[in-house]
């Protein structure tokens, strides 16, 4: 039986076979040995060593169709966003992206257009983002209540691999990438501004929320520099650093001065947070020290190294003191956090946390 024009707009309306017919040609990417069609995907592995990375996003946990101040998620933003946290957790390991498979769980009335978008998103952000090795290699598709996508990437690792557990005190902590303007973002989606409204310094960090763009190049590059340690800035700032410190034994040591100094270069490069902050009446360091999302790299170096262009030094790394738990290993201008110096102490975000 023909499909009608209202069963084209629904995955109900053209079946498993129809949408997989519909979106395998948007999963563009590298070469790779066997591609999607059968039970498995067949990638090369150089060198024999890869490393391997999973993450999902789920409706109204990780995103919003429809957000309070107006803005409408698109299937591309969903994409975009589920490509580049997972490139962000490959890049973190001094890695190469080299293959992805994806599972989307769709309700029946969920427009084509939109799981198109998803396609096109998760395409356009490994090819823009600089991933050129990375083959999309296929998925599955199932149906659910509530729309989630769930990515799995694997990556060679060119030169020496970087682990949190590295950090040794007496190095230098830097940031390569963006701090605050997803976070930023987040309190505009959720705020009463009206989208359509928003001048281009609020529309610029919303955009930063929905498609982020995690400097890839930067982790091979910290490798190749000799950094002791590294890992992606998902969770904020704050609540990063204190698992590096944790994985290291060590304390980290911030340095608000340097955490400023960041948002002004920020500015320069078109992202103003100040001007989003004196809307909301927040803090834009609670932001840099509290958000994550942006994907940002966190590494540290010996002292003695000169930084890989693009890193930022914000802080050191400190001895253990004993007795010391897991949660107290992060200092910012010698006092233990949270210190009081910055408005609401923000710690990060976690999954199971209000």
């Amino acid at each position: 039986m023909a499909e009608t024009p209202d069963q084209e707009r629904t995955v109900a309306g053209i079946g498993e076979a129809g949408v997989l017919k519909r979106i395998l040609p948007r999963l563009r990417g590298a070469d790779m040995l066997l591609g999607p069609g059968d039970d498995a995907a067949i990638i090369s592995a150089p060198g024999g060593r890869f490393v391997v990375t999973i993450d999902t996003l789920v409706q109204d946990q990780d995103f919003r169709l429809n957000w309070r101040n107006g803005y409408q998620s698109t299937g591309y933003d969903v994409g975009w966003k589920s490509a580049a946290q997972n490139l962000s957790d490959i890049n973190a390991m001094g890695a190469v992206a080299t293959a992805a498979v994806i599972s989307l769980t769709l309700p029946p009335e969920t427009p084509v257009s939109w799981v198109e978008g998803i396609a096109d998103g998760f395409s356009d952000a490994v090819r823009e983002l600089g991933a050129d090795h990375c083959a999309l290699a296929g998925g599955d598709l199932s149906s659910g209540g509530e729309l989630s996508i769930t990515a799995a990437l694997t990556g060679m690792i060119p030169g020496s691999e970087l682990l949190r557990s590295g950090a040794r005190p007496g190095d230098i902590v830097a940031v390569c990438g963006v701090m605050g303007a997803a976070a930023a973002g987040l309190d505009l989606l959720e705020s009463e501004h009206d989208y359509a409204a928003l001048g281009p310094s609020c529309s610029t960090v919303v955009e930063r929320q929905c498609r982020p763009r995690p400097p890839l190049d930067a982790g091979p590059r910290a490798a190749a520099a000799g950094a002791t340690a590294a890992m992606d800035l998902s969770d904020g700032l704050v609540r990063d650093a204190g698992r590096l410190a944790e994985a290291s034994g060590v304390l980290i040591e911030l340095e608000s001065m340097a955490l400023r100094a960041h948002l002004v270069l920020m500015g320069h490069k078109g992202l103003d947070l100040g001007a989003v902050a004196e809307l909301l009446e927040r803090e834009p360091l609670g932001w840099v020290l509290g958000g994550g999302e942006d994907h940002g790299l966190l590494a540290t170096f010996p002292r003695e190294t000169a930084l890989p262009q693009g890193f930022v030094p914000v802080g050191q790394v400190g001895r253990e003191k004993t007795g010391e738990g897991p949660r107290q290993r992060i200092f910012l201008d010698g006092q233990r956090y949270p210190s009081g110096i910055v408005k609401g102490s923000p710690e990060g975000f976690d999954h199971f946390s209000e």
